[in-house]
């Protein structure tokens, strides 16, 4: 025996109330007609002549239950009768109504009540009394419309337990969910950790499996995405907002504290964890990545949606066709920094220099690092410089011949002063080094000068005049020869000086071997003499 339930019964009659034919609720409820009818019964009451008492069945109104369409309509409750103690605040009902419409609060009601009116309940009575009539309307929410392709949804929640790699140990990993607002298909990912690069690399990966972009994505504030949230015109962070560029979407955060403006990717991540991933472990991340992508294939995109009634499936199909277009290729992910220009007109990026004109000597520019070439660019208006292949190796010098300044700087003359400090060799090394690179090679001639607060100078000076003969342009030969010069020092300071004298049998000094023999005779005697008198009592 089916019973309707309530919802459905108060459903069937705020249609009927609002005028709406008995065929068309039934379309839209799924209800019998002949239920529908009988509801509209019990709202007005039977017609003249109806079939229903014309052929002696029951009243809609009768305790007996009508059962004519298989489906069994209870009875109405009677209504609820108040059997408790009347408070004392209702003989003053239409002045707190009046004090609550004005809305001052509980506090001064009841401090009114009791001077005005010689109140004698407590400050809870009111209180109690007044929570009942105050109307609270309910909160409200508009149901936003979407075009096909026009909105994307994302945000981060928590996968299933997952165990951390080389440990038995089980963490929940990051769980990643773009839904596109119109079909809700979902792309879900689960990774570790989150950064920048992360961030931005779920979202091109989203792109890639739906198969084309939306115009934008709404998102939330998160470090990660938005660096400074503004309603109007929020600071995205670079990468981020470089990804969403090339491949044409516009970002779109939320407003602070207003996860309702991304409903729609907040219920996926829901849904998600309480029906994918309730009560399961991974042994990785890769195997939870897989599961998940045959769970939205086989459960997820084939059914049908509570609120639009249609198959997610069937919606993004619809979708696909009015997706942007993707870029071939990838983007490029970079790091950046800032540098300072050097006198020299270059910058400094792991221990190699980039020419960086039209830049000026002294000013800050920005430096994103790609995996194959360095951009150097405006630090405020992000307009590119210059753009450079990376460095194979240190010391690396990627700058053309007719852009090396060759006059010297207050700096060059300040290393050159220096070097004349340590010695003439010295000058005369970074004096050839300088008119060979110019400025770029004052690099090397602050590392020969800086020698001297290790080695002595002289050697230092010694080093560079063997430099001179050779030839040698490098700083790191300078440094060794100068080490080897230091330790030959030392061990000439260490060698013993009787390695150094000749050994002979007949000096003036030297004297006769009977001469020793009678020195040492005596000796024996004497104390031989001294050793008798000890032991006589």
């Amino acid at each position: 025996m089916n019973v309707l339930k309530p919802n459905k019964r108060t459903t069937v009659a705020t249609l009927l109330a609002t005028g709406t034919s008995q065929r068309e609720i039934a379309r839209l409820t799924g209800v019998d007609r002949k239920t529908i009818r009988r509801l509209a019964l019990d709202r007005t009451g039977p017609e003249p002549n109806s079939p229903t008492l014309a052929t002696g069945a029951a009243a809609p109104n009768s305790s007996t239950p009508a059962t004519g369409s298989g489906v069994e309509i209870p009875p109405p409750r009677p209504p609820a009768i108040d059997s408790g103690p009347q408070s004392l605040c209702e003989p003053h009902r239409v002045f707190i109504e009046a004090q609550l419409r004005l809305r001052r609060n509980y506090t001064s009601i009841y401090q009114d009540l009791v001077d005005q009116f010689g109140f004698t309940g407590r400050y809870n009575s009111v209180k109690r009394f007044a929570g009942r009539l105050v109307q609270r309307e309910p909160e409200q929410f508009d149901r936003l419309e979407f075009g096909p392709g026009e909105e994307a949804q994302v945000d981060y929640g928590e996968g299933a337990l997952t165990r951390i790699p080389g440990s038995d140990r089980y963490r929940r990993p990051r769980l990643f969910v773009m839904t596109l607002r119109y079909s809700r298909r979902s792309f879900r990912r689960v990774v570790w950790n989150s950064s920048k690069e992360t961030w931005a690399q779920l979202h091109e990966q989203a792109f890639r499996y739906f198969g084309g972009t939306t115009a934008y994505v709404v998102l939330d504030n998160l470090k990660e995405g938005v660096i400074k949230p503004d309603l109007y015109e929020p600071e995205l962070n670079p990468v981020y907002r470089d990804v969403l560029a090339y491949y044409g979407v516009v970002a779109d955060p939320a407003r602070v504290r207003d996860p309702n403006r991304k409903g729609t990717v907040e219920n996926a991540i829901q849904h998600t964890q309480s029906t994918a991933l309730k009560g399961r472990r991974f042994e990785t991340i890769d195997e939870q990545n897989t599961f998940l992508e045959q769970w939205e294939t086989k459960w997820a995109a084939p059914r049908i949606h509570g609120s639009a009634r249609r198959q997610v499936e069937a919606m993004f199909q619809e979708e696909r066709a009015h997706l942007g277009a993707l870029p071939l290729q990838g983007f490029g992910y970079f790091t950046e920094c800032e540098r300072t220009v050097a006198d020299d007109t270059c910058i400094r990026i792991d221990h190699s220099s980039y020419a960086a004109r039209p830049a000026k000597i002294g000013s800050r520019v920005l430096v994103r690092l790609f995996e194959r070439h360095v951009e150097i660019r405006d630090r405020l208006t992000l307009a590119l410089l210059r753009t450079h292949p990376r460095a194979q190796r240190p010391g690396s010098v990627l700058l053309p011949d007719d852009e090396r300044p060759f006059n010297p700087s207050r700096e060059t003359r300040r290393i050159l002063a220096q070097a004349g400090d340590i010695g003439d060799a010295t000058l005369a090394l970074c004096q050839q080094w300088f008119e060979h690179e110019g400025r770029v090679g004052q690099r090397k001639l602050r590392g020969v000068v800086g020698l001297a607060k290790r080695f002595p100078r002289r050697l230092i000076d010694q080093a560079c005049a063997q430099a001179l003969q050779e030839n040698v342009r490098n700083y790191k030969s300078i440094k060794n020869l100068t080490e080897r010069l230091l330790a030959k020092a030392l061990a000439e300071i260490d060698a013993p000086l009787q390695a150094e004298l000749d050994l002979e049998q007949h000096h003036p000094l030297i004297g006769e071997g009977e001469d020793y023999a009678d020195l040492f005779a005596r000796a024996a005697t004497a104390s031989a003499a001294i050793d008798t008198t000890k032991e006589t009592p």
